[in-house]
Formats: structure tokens, C-alpha cells, sequence
């Protein structure tokens, strides 16, 4: 650990003691790691976190008193910044999803080993840093919460006028995901002077490159050996061109290499690109993981899709409830309703009055100009940009510039009054 540097502070909770005792023989030789308190019931571990203000929670899932997800959706409310990995004997999906819903980081089953609770611990550390220099809190909760963990007061964060990033996230493969994606780039980029780069942010098996017809080279991978030291220059090096004039970063050619990226390289490479382009489109999988979600907290918007399906319709709302808990604003989510056919009986109100959240963009279904367009790897927003597909495309991106272009002008109208409203593009 850094000389200063302030230990991780650690909560744990647990209703038998042989638990407690021996997650802490696990943490008591880590440096940089200090366990500050131990509780054994859910009510005990709420006073706990509000009075030794913890930056991980380490808890159990089944307690007599009050189990350990109600507890945390009680510490969540309170505390913006304390992160919580949970722990339980059990890893069926329902106790992941809901401990999700909940607020909780990660999810650790027992047993586990020393190895992996520290390195979880300090990963879902390295996220919460993440997430507190990234969510915008206002003057007297930042004040609060800086205080709270025994450093000054500091003022809300100042809002950057930057480029603008994208991610386009669904919660149920094969709904064209990867497809909005690239399309949605392309017609960004088809505005005058708009620079756009689309990062396929599917490490595993990402098709961005399927998509556009790229052959295979250097990729986001080849980033992380020189993370530190990131600049423009070195992320051209791994940027391929389109002929749509879209710039491209692909996703690793094998999936085992997905795991040389890490959450904080993303953010360090979406912090850097956004400065040099107009809109930064990202790619992801689908799945909600800490790589995904450090998309998400950085977006500027995130382009939900679903299709009119009960499954989607069903994900989506999950989407959205996940997303409530993370503290996202509304308008930070926009809902594209994919592969619309009036033959399907599900209408995008229907979707609406469903899922309680407006959907922005309906996207036709026509299987014939998409396979056409993703079989001979060109974007159908090049060469059918009349289909009704590529015209619901574009008025999705003119909606995302439209709603940017107001921030902008509100952000220029609140800062300094009278001053001339400039354009988004710089």
C-alpha cells in the first residue's frame, strides 16, 4: 500500500461466529485491508454501517432477525458510496438477481478462498472509487460523504463539456444489440463534422468486426500494457477505419484474452477517447457484470433494447429496476423497441404501459435488409438508408444529438447567461 494511502475499511457480517472469525483471519495479514467491525444480525450490521462508515460490507444472505438483501436495500438508501458483497452458501440466479436489485457489487459463494475474497474486495473497492468520482451528487451530500470517511468537505464536480458516450446494452441476446450498434454509429457519422468511434465492448465473442467487414488485428487488449501512460497517439495505434468514416476499436479475437481487460482499463479508455471524438458509441455484452457497469455509470446515454417478446419485455424491466437502484437519472436511458411487427400482437405501447418507461425509438423488423447487410458486412445505414429500418436508425441518433445539443445549450444558458449557445461539435 502507498505511504497515506487510506485502507480499505471492512464490515463483516454473518450470523454465526466461526464465519465472522474466520473472514477475518482470511483479511488479517492483507496491508492494505482493515476489518472495523463485525456484526451478526441484519438490524446490527444497519447502526454498524451508518456509524463506522465502511467502504465494503462483506454479508451474509440468510440471517434469523432480518435477512441480509432487506439490510442492504436499508444501507443502500443511507449511503451512496459503502459497497457490499454478498455471501451465501447458495449461487442459484435468484439470489444473484435479487442481491443485484438490492445494490450489492458481487456475490461470493462459500466456501471461498483467501485469495478470492481479497481479490474481490479490492476490485469492488477499485469500483466504488470509480463510482464516486463518476456520479454526479450535489454540494451537501458530496460535503457529507467525504467528511463521513474523515477527509474535507469537497463541492460537487464540475460538468465537462466532453464528447458524448453511448452504450448500447440488452438485456437478452440475439435482440440486435451489436446491429443498433453499428448502424447507430454510422449515422452519427453521417453528420457533418461528427468524429464517432465504436468500441465493441463484447470482449468475449464481440461482432463488430463480422459486421463492418474488418479484418482481424490489434485490439482493445494491446492497451493494457501502456494503460498507464494512455494518450491520443497510442489509441490510434489500435483504431481501425471504416469506409462510413466511423473509427473502430474491436473487441479481442479470442475469448480467453477478454480477461486481460480489466474494469479500470475501460474506464481509463473511455475517459481518454471521449475527449477526442464526438460521440463514443459502445458495443456490450449481454450481461451485467463490473466491466459492463463501468460502461454504464460512464455513459452519457444508454440505448436499452428490447424487442416485443415477453422475455425481453421482462428483462427490460429488470433493466430498469437495477438501473433505479444504481441512482441513474431517468433520462439517461432511452428504450429502442427492435424488430416491431404488428404481427406479433405486442404494440410499443403496450411495452410502455408495462414497463413504465417511454419508448423513444421503434425500429421495424426487416429480416431481409439486416441479414443482407450483416452477412456482406455493411452497414445498412450505408447503402439501403431508405428501408424504414435505416430511416428509424437515423431518427434515433438525430434524437440522441437532440437531447445532447439541450444539455449542452442548458448547461451554456445556467453557466452564463446572455452568452451565445454554441454547437455540440466542436
Amino acid at each position: 500500500m502507498a505511504p497515506g494511502s487510506e485502507k480499505i475499511r471492512i464490515l463483516i457480517v454473518d450470523d454465526i461466529p466461526e464465519t465472522r472469525e474466520n473472514v477475518r483471519k482470511l483479511l488479517a495479514f492483507e496491508g492494505d485491508i482493515e476489518v472495523v467491525g463485525v456484526a451478526g444480525t441484519g438490524r446490527e450490521a444497519i447502526q454498524l454501517a451508518r456509524d463506522l462508515k465502511p467502504h465494503i460490507i462483506m454479508m451474509d444472505i440468510n440471517m434469523p432477525d432480518m435477512d441480509g438483501i432487506t439490510a442492504v436495500e436499508t444501507i443502500m438508501r443511507e449511503s451512496t458510496l459503502a459497497q457490499v458483497i454478498m455471501m451465501s452458501v447458495q449461487s442459484e440466479a435468484d439470489y444473484l438477481r435479487r442481491s443485484m436489485l438490492a445494490g450489492a457489487r458481487d456475490f461470493l459463494t462459500k466456501p471461498f478462498t483467501g485469495e478470492d475474497l481479497v481479490s474481490t474486495i479490492r476490485r469492488v473497492h477499485r469500483m466504488g472509487q470509480s463510482r464516486a468520482a463518476n456520479l454526479p451528487v450535489s454540494a451537501p451530500v458530496a460535503a457529507h460523504t467525504q467528511a463521513g470517511r474523515g477527509g474535507p468537505p469537497v463541492a460537487a464536480p464540475h460538468f465537462k463539456r466532453d464528447g458524448s458516450i453511448i452504450v448500447v446494452f440488452g438485456p437478452k441476446g440475439g435482440i440486435g444489440v451489436t446491429t443498433i450498434a453499428v448502424n447507430l454509429a454510422v449515422a452519427l457519422r453521417q453528420r457533418p463534422d461528427a468524429s464517432v468511434l465504436l468500441i465493441d465492448g463484447s470482449l468475449q465473442f464481440g461482432d463488430v468486426s463480422v459486421l463492418l467487414n474488418l479484418p482481424p488485428g490489434r485490439n482493445i487488449t494491446d492497451l493494457v500494457e501502456t494503460i498507464s501512460d494512455l494518450d491520443p497517439d497510442s489509441i490510434d495505434t489500435i483504431t481501425l477505419s471504416h469506409t462510413s468514416g466511423v473509427k473502430v476499436v474491436l473487441a479481442p479475437p479470442r475469448p480467453e484474452m477478454a480477461d486481460l481487460l480489466q474494469p479500470d482499463h475501460l474506464k481509463r479508455i473511455l475517459e481518454e477517447v471521449r475527449s477526442g471524438y464526438d460521440f463514443v458509441v459502445v458495443d456490450t455484452a449481454t450481461v451485467i457484470n463490473d466491466m459492463v457497469l463501468t460502461a454504464l455509470d460512464l455513459a452519457d446515454r444508454i440505448v436499452l433494447v428490447a424487442t416485443p417478446d415477453i422475455p425481453a419485455i421482462k428483462n427490460a424491466k429488470l433493466f430498469f429496476e437495477i438501473t433505479d437502484a444504481l441512482n441513474y437519472p431517468p433520462n439517461k436511458i432511452m428504450l429502442a423497441v427492435n424488430k416491431i411487427d404488428r404481427r406479433t400482437g405486442i404494440t410499443a405501447q403496450m411495452i410502455e404501459d408495462n414497463i413504465k418507461h417511454a419508448v423513444i425509438a421503434q425500429i421495424p423488423l426487416d429480416e431481409v435488409t439486416v441479414l443482407n447487410s450483416i452477412n456482406r458486412g455493411v452497414p445498412f445505414m450505408q447503402d439501403s438508408k431508405t428501408k424504414p429500418v435505416a430511416v428509424a436508425l437515423q431518427q434515433l441518433a438525430d434524437r440522441i444529438v437532440a437531447e445532447f445539443q439541450k444539455s449542452a445549450d442548458d448547461l451554456v444558458g445556467a453557466e452564463e447567461p446572455g452568452k451565445k449557445k454554441t454547437s455540440l461539435f466542436r
